[in-house]
């Protein structure tokens, strides 16, 4: 099972490995968005702050959505897009799943089983931000480098519009 340091290492790697520059701090755990918006006023953050939501399916695999962080999760173009309805996984669920600390859900690094489904405009954003397993660690990266990074990952990967 994954930990939150074999997310943050997987996330350090995956950078390597697709040549993508990024950026790290290290602060207070964020596990609300509360949080999230003080810590990046204190630190000057000026990205796009991102929300990773995990979802289960009846019958299919367990799905990730990343998207901005005050977007609503819109489960009927989900599942134009996946052919399955989805709901929001329970936290003790998605912890089994993933190893993630619940409010800290990272995009890489899950298992390869784990569908993603991207919000295409993130792809825009001249930055985004997010947890790379570890709370108390944020990591930023250029929007545009949003498709390489998922191309060098083994999870099925839908674009929603």
């Amino acid at each position: 099972m994954n930990t939150v340091d074999t997310i943050y290492d997987f996330n350090i790697h995956l950078f390597a490995k697709a040549d993508v520059e990024y950026q790290e701090w290290i602060h207070e755990p964020i596990l609300d968005f509360a949080t999230d918006e003080r810590v990046a006023v204190e630190l000057g953050w000026t990205g796009t702050h991102t929300k990773s939501l995990f979802l289960k399916s009846k019958n299919g695999p367990f799905t990730l959505y990343l998207t901005e962080k005050d977007s609503r999760l819109d489960s009927k173009a989900i599942k134009n897009i996946t052919g399955r309805r989805v709901s929001i996984c329970k936290d003790e669920e998605m912890v089994e799943q993933t190893g993630c600390v619940p409010g800290a859900v990272c995009p890489f690094g899950l298992p390869d089983s784990v569908e993603l489904v991207i919000d295409k405009t993130l792809l825009e954003c001249t930055e985004l931000l997010f947890t790379p397993g570890k709370p108390e660690f944020t990591f930023a990266f250029k929007g545009s480098d949003l498709k390489t990074l998922l191309d060098a990952l083994p999870n099925r990967v839908y674009y929603l519009d």
